[in-house]
C-alpha cells in the first residue's frame, strides 16, 4: 500500500460517522423490554376480559329494593345447579324467600356436609351456603323474618359457632358458643331481626359423659347475651316469638315455657299427649294465644292454648293434614290462613308415624322423603299445596314477610350448570394463552415491530400521493 493510498483511506474513514455501539445496545434492550411489557399487558387484558365473563364485577349495581316489596313464595323449588354462586358472591342475591336443605345430589358437599340452598325473594335466582352435616332448614338453620340473613351452625376448627350471612351485603359475622360448648346452633330470630336465640350443648363433667342444653338470646350487633333456660332435656322445637316481640315460647321435652327478652320466665305448662308446640309461627297474630299441633292417628290438626296456663282453647277451623310425619307452623297469612310445612314420609322409612314418636325422630333425614308448604284456610275442607320440592329435600324455612304477605308466584328453578363451573376452564385457557404468548414473545414482538413499520411506510406512501 502506497503512502498516497493510505492517506486517501484515512481521509475517507474520517468522514464516516462512528457507530454508537453502547447507545444502540441500550436502545435495543429498552425496545425489547417495552415489547415484553406489551405482551404481558395484552395477556393481562385477555385475563380480565375472560374472567369478567365468569366472575361478577365488583361494581355490580346494588340489589333492587323492589325485591323485598315483591317477595313471594315460589310454587316449587329445585336442586341448585352444580357450580351455583355462593351467597357471598357478586352480584348479591338480596333478601330470600326460602331456604332448604336435604340429601339429594347437589345438596351435599365434601364428606356429608350440607348445602343450604337459598332462593331469591322475587325471582328464581339461587345461591348456596356450605353448612355442616345434616343441617335442617327451619330447625338449626334459620332465615331472618325479612329474608336478609341466614344463621347456621358451624363447627370450625374446635370452636363451635353460629355463622350469620347477610344476603344483601355479602358480609358475615359469628356468634361463638359458651365456654366448653360442644355445639351451638341457632333456634329462631326475633321479629325485628336484631336478636337471635341460640342453643348450646355443654358438658356437665370433664369426662363429657353427660350434657345439658343452654338456651340464650343474643344480639349480634350489640354483643349482648341473656340466658333463657338451662335444661337437661333437648329443646325440641323452634323458638316462637310473639308478633309484638315482647315474649317468646319454647318447648323442652313435654314442657312449654314462655319468657320475655330479659330472660324472666312468665309461665310453664305441660303439653297434652301427642301434642307439640306448632313451630316458629305458634303465636296467634294478636299475641293472645299459642298454637299447638296435635296428632290424631295419622293426621295432624291445629289447636289453641292459653300461654299462661296451657288450657286448651279448642281446635282451629283449619283442615287436618294427613299422610305426614309431622307439621310445622310457619305463621299466618294476611287472609287468616295458616302456613305449615308438611313432612312427607320417606318410602323406605322404618318408623311408623301414626303412633307416638319423638318429634326429632319424625323430622330426621332418614324418615322424611320430601316437604311441602301448605295453606290451611279457615273453614277449608282440605289443605292447599303452595310449594312442592324434589325428593330428598327434607327441611325448609320461609321468610316471615313472605308468609304474612300470602303472595305466591310461578317458579322456574334454574337448570344446567352454574357460573362457577366455568371458572377453572376459563382460568386454564387464560394461563395457556399467557404461557404461549410468553414463550413466543420474541416472535410476537418482531411481528408487532414489522406491523408498525408497514403502517409507517403505508402512511408515508399515502402522504406522497
Amino acid at each position: 500500500m502506497t503512502a498516497r493510498l493510505r492517506e486517501v483511506l484515512h481521509t475517507a474513514a474520517a468522514d464516516v460517522p462512528a457507530y454508537p455501539v453502547h447507545e444502540r445496545a441500550l436502545a435495543t434492550a429498552r425496545r425489547t423490554r417495552r415489547r415484553t411489557r406489551l405482551v404481558a399487558g395484552a395477556a393481562a387484558l385477555v385475563l380480565v376480559a375472560l374472567a369478567g365473563t365468569v366472575l361478577p364485577l365488583v361494581g355490580t349495581p346494588a340489589v333492587d329494593p323492589a325485591a323485598r316489596a315483591n317477595a313471594a313464595l315460589p310454587d316449587r323449588v329445585g336442586i341448585p345447579p352444580y357450580g351455583s354462586l355462593h351467597a357471598t358472591d357478586r352480584p348479591r342475591l338480596g333478601p330470600a324467600s326460602v331456604i332448604f336443605t336435604g340429601q339429594a345430589p347437589g345438596l351435599q358437599h365434601g364428606e356429608e356436609g350440607s348445602v343450604i340452598a337459598v332462593v331469591g325473594a322475587d325471582t328464581d335466582r339461587y345461591r348456596i351456603i356450605k353448612g355442616e352435616i345434616d343441617a335442617q332448614a327451619g330447625e338449626d338453620t334459620v332465615l331472618s323474618p325479612d329474608g336478609r340473613r341466614v344463621a347456621f351452625r358451624s363447627i370450625g376448627i374446635g370452636h363451635p359457632r353460629v355463622e350469620i350471612v347477610d344476603l344483601v351485603t355479602g358480609g358475615s359475622r359469628t356468634v361463638n358458643g359458651l365456654s366448653g360448648s360442644a355445639l351451638i346452633e341457632p333456634a329462631g330470630w326475633s321479629p325485628d331481626g336484631r336478636a337471635l336465640v341460640v342453643r348450646d350443648t355443654v358438658p356437665t363433667d370433664p369426662e363429657r359423659s353427660a350434657y345439658r342444653r343452654v338456651l340464650s338470646i343474643v344480639w349480634p350487633d350489640g354483643n349482648r347475651w341473656i340466658r333463657l333456660a338451662v335444661e337437661d332435656e333437648v329443646v325440641t322445637s323452634p323458638v316462637a316469638f310473639a308478633p309484638d316481640g315482647a315474649r317468646l315460647a319454647f318447648q323442652t321435652g313435654r314442657t312449654v315455657s314462655v319468657a320475655d327478652l330479659g330472660g324472666r320466665r312468665h309461665s310453664t305448662f305441660t303439653l297434652a299427649p301427642d301434642t307439640e308446640l306448632a313451630g316458629k309461627g305458634a303465636w296467634s297474630p294478636d299475641s293472645r294465644s299459642l298454637t299447638v299441633a296435635r296428632r290424631d292417628g295419622g293426621s295432624w290438626s291445629l289447636r289453641q292454648v292459653d300461654p299462661t296456663t296451657g288450657q286448651d282453647l279448642g281446635a282451629l277451623d283449619t283442615p287436618a293434614v294427613s299422610g305426614v310425619t309431622a307439621i310445622r307452623l310457619l305463621g299466618w297469612a294476611a287472609d287468616g290462613s295458616a302456613r305449615v310445612v308438611g313432612y312427607q314420609p320417606h318410602p323406605r322409612a322404618r318408623a311408623t308415624f301414626d303412633v307416638p314418636l319423638p318429634i326429632d325422630q319424625r323430622l330426621a333425614y332418614g324418615n322424611v322423603g320430601t316437604v311441602r308448604v301448605l295453606a290451611l284456610g279457615r273453614g277449608a275442607e282440605s289443605p292447599t299445596t303452595l310449594l312442592t320440592a324434589p325428593d330428598d329435600v327434607v327441611a325448609i324455612d320461609v321468610a316471615d314477610e313472605v308468609v304474612r304477605s300470602g303472595r305466591t308466584r310461578e317458579a322456574s328453578p334454574p337448570e344446567g350448570v352454574g357460573p362457577r363451573i366455568l371458572f377453572w376452564p376459563v382460568v386454564g385457557t387464560v394461563l395457556v394463552v399467557g404461557v404461549v404468548a410468553y414463550r413466543n414473545r420474541e416472535g410476537l414482538a418482531l411481528w408487532l415491530h414489522n406491523r408498525r413499520i408497514r403502517r409507517t411506510r403505508a402512511r408515508a406512501a399515502r402522504s406522497r400521493i
